[in-house]
């Protein structure tokens, strides 16, 4: 009854990033997968993987199989990418509001520092009507009537547009870090973005995949170098960096014989496609791990990509504009009669362009800071995940015991074909015959 279609796309339920995640696990595994395959692979919630199978199979006709042992298995058609995209309208508008998000940041983008030459522009020609009209009271209001034209120049600044680049998205990656001036302007002041973005999906991948290559049993010690683990020695004995993993992957901790505190987790125990792992200890634990990272490091955040050149250029106009800002404000101030014109909307705007150029400076100032405290967190976390990774390269006797028994407890069952005894396939067959039949009737009535 939970798969059962119904008059709304359930998949729209979904949030995106789940949706795609879980489709391209499906991809990966053949179309045929346990929850346990999808959330290992994914790096998804078991329940979140669970409910991403239903609404997909739901919506795609999909079918379950149920082994002989009672597992439960998500069958899908090669076209079930297809099918989903015909029904859903949010998935067949998703690839504009991609495109409309990505041109509103480089609207951003080249805003920013467009409106450092404007500013500049601005400043500057207010600066030299202002020194101009204290020759002469006469000249002033006629020189001021004069710079009027130079706000249609602020409104219409069509010589600023060469600097825009419409295809910024395209081309940033050909070419890898060369940015123009009004993308340096906004690198210094805003920086690139976070480094580790998306990177957390990617160590759930790491963790799930990891565990169930070992057949579902693993020691803390294994999972540390993937984790936010403690740095100081004494608290390495405390496991309690492991549950987030445990409540993710729906593990439970059991002994071992000798007393060992080992974690199972049976939804990653069970696997529609590949192969049982040897139990083997081979000598090191990266011998077990060769085809994937061995310890997940986190990147440095870097303050600006742009050359010293570039940012030379971007400090010297900046520092030129906050400059004439403060030449300004002592003229406006010493202005003996009531502006008119250009001069009167330049008074106006005057608090925007002190915050304009005083922010140009504060907020690089400020992100310099986070950016060094945030680069301390991350490498004493990456030191205390390589620790751990050492450590199990060449583990003591205690340790290698606690490995051998985690490989003796593991158990990683494959569910072939030859071992389904029910589908929902032949079911969903002879409703579809019936409903056939009663359409074909009702339209002879």
């Amino acid at each position: 009854g939970a798969i059962k279609p119904g008059g709304l796309v359930e998949s729209d339920k979904l949030p995106t990033d789940v949706r795609k995640r879980a489709m391209d696990a499906v991809d990966e595994c053949g179309r045929r997968v346990t929850v346990g395959d999808v959330a290992s692979r994914a790096g998804l919630k078991v329940t979140e993987a669970q409910t991403a199978l239903q609404a997909l199979a739901a919506d795609t006709d999909g079918f379950l199989e149920v082994s002989d042992e009672g597992d439960v298995l998500y069958v899908f058609p090669r076209d079930y990418r297809t099918k989903l995209a015909a029904k859903s309208l949010r998935i067949q508008i998703e690839p504009y509001l991609e495109k409309a998000k990505g041109a509103i940041d480089y609207l951003a983008r080249v805003s920013f520092g467009t409106a450092l030459i404007a500013s500049i522009v601005i400043v500057y020609t207010s600066i030299i009507a202002l020194l101009s009209s204290r020759s002469d009271d006469d000249n002033r209001q006629r020189r001021g009537r004069g710079y009027d034209s130079g706000f249609n120049f602020y409104i219409n600044p069509v010589d600023l547009l060469w600097y825009w680049d419409p295809n910024y998205y395209n081309r940033r990656r050909a070419r890898e870090g060369k940015m123009n001036f009004i993308e340096s302007v906004f690198s210094f002041v805003f920086g690139d973005g976070d480094p580790n973005q998306g990177i957390e999906e990617e160590r759930w991948q790491m963790i799930g995949q990891y565990i169930t290559s070992r057949g579902g049993v693993v020691a803390a010690d294994e999972l540390a170098p993937y984790l936010d683990v403690p740095s100081s020695k004494s608290a390495m004995n405390d496991e309690s960096y492991i549950l987030p993993v445990l409540l993710r992957f729906d593990g439970q901790p059991e002994l071992d014989d000798e007393g060992n505190i080992l974690y199972r987790f049976p939804s990653l125990q069970r696997t529609a496609s590949g192969s049982s792992r040897r139990k083997e200890y081979v000598g090191k634990w990266f011998d077990w791990v060769a085809d994937m990272e061995k310890f997940f490091k986190e990147k440095k955040w870097q303050f600006s990509k742009t050359s010293t050149s570039e940012r030379a250029l971007v400090i010297g106009l900046g520092a030129v504009n906050l400059f004439g800002v403060i030449v300004l404000n002592t003229l406006l101030n010493e202005m003996a009669v009531r502006p008119g014109g250009f001069l009167t909307f330049v008074k106006n705007i005057y608090p925007l362009l002190q915050i304009y150029a005083g922010s140009f400076f504060a907020i690089p100032l400020v992100r310099w800071f986070s950016i060094k405290r945030k680069n301390n967190q991350i490498e004493n976390r990456n030191k205390a995940r390589l620790q751990f990774a050492r450590a199990l390269e060449s583990p003591d006797i205690a340790l290698r015991r606690k490995l051998l028994s985690a490989r003796d407890m593991a158990q990683n069952t494959v569910i072939g074909r030859d071992r389904i005894v029910y589908s929902t396939d032949r079911d969903m067959m002879e409703q579809n015959y019936e409903t056939d039949e009663w359409d074909r009737r009702f339209k002879e009535l």
